[in-house]
Parts: C-alpha cells; structure tokens; sequence
C-alpha cells in the first residue's frame, strides 16, 4: 500500500529538489530534478485549513530579485524572519517568494522588509492568503512612513 502515493515509490537516480508554491494556493509542493529523466511535481493537495502569505519581493535600489533581503512577520505572539536567498540546492533553486504560514492568524500585525541597500519598510495590518509583490521603494522617504503592500 502506498500511502504517499506512487511518486514516492519511484526509483530515480535525482540530483536536487526545489521548493515553492506551484499552483499558487498557500501550501510548499516540492519539484525534484531527476537525472536522465523528467522532474517529479509533489504537489501537496491536501487542503490549506491555515492561513498564510506569500510574498514577491522586488529591489530597485539593491538587486533586482531582492536576494538577501529579510522578512520579518509579527502575528499576536508569534515572529517569523524569512531571507531572500540563492544557491538553494544542487541542481536546483527554491522559489524566490517567501511564504510564511500562519495558524489561525487571519492578519500579520506588523510586516518588516530589510533590504540590502539598508531601506527598511513597514507594513501594518496585512491580510493573510494572498500574494502579496512588494517592490523597494526608488527613494528615500521621510521618518516613519510606509505604504501598505
């Protein structure tokens, strides 16, 4: 009996694994990079009951794919600090969108974005569940200000 389904099962001679939001719902599927063959799509449909966010972050004062930059996400209590990063696995690369998944909170409180030209933004009261692109601001702006995402 094959609980995970076939994909697991199959023997395959696989030189990476990537992990990302395939079909846009909230939830990681993961993709690996088979040698001599076709990718396998894990694809994890088993119903998101949390909350989440994902965000695609674009620089203009540091590099374009905003690589290096942190995230933090504050709900309630909790705290979550994600990084921008390259060179994720062998043979492969994570997706650049960070995705934070969130329980039962239905707003992140405060969301801080460091970029790596120093800027730092914040966000108030952001949503959950959705997509969220955020680019960096092209100019400074003036003391504790920030447009919502």
């Amino acid at each position: 009996m094959t609980v995970g389904g076939p994909a697991l099962n199959q023997l395959d001679n696989s030189r990476g694994a990537a992990c990302g939001d395939f079909d846009n719902d909230g939830d990681l599927d993961v993709l690996i990079n088979n040698q001599d063959g076709p990718p396998t799509l894990l694809r994890n449909d088993g119903g998101n009951r949390n909350h989440w966010l994902m965000l695609r972050c674009l620089g203009r004062r540091s590099n374009r794919l905003a690589i290096g930059t942190r995230l933090i996400a504050r709900a309630g209590s909790s705290q979550q600090i994600r990084e921008i990063k390259a060179g994720s696995s062998y043979g492969s690369q994570n997706d650049l969108r960070v995705h934070f998944g969130l329980g039962a909170a239905d707003t992140i409180d405060t969301l801080e974005i460091r970029w790596p030209s120093g800027k730092v933004d914040r966000h108030e009261k952001v949503m959950t569940d959705q997509l969220l692109t955020i680019e960096e601001p092209a100019k400074e702006r003036g003391p504790n200000t920030a447009s919502s995402p």
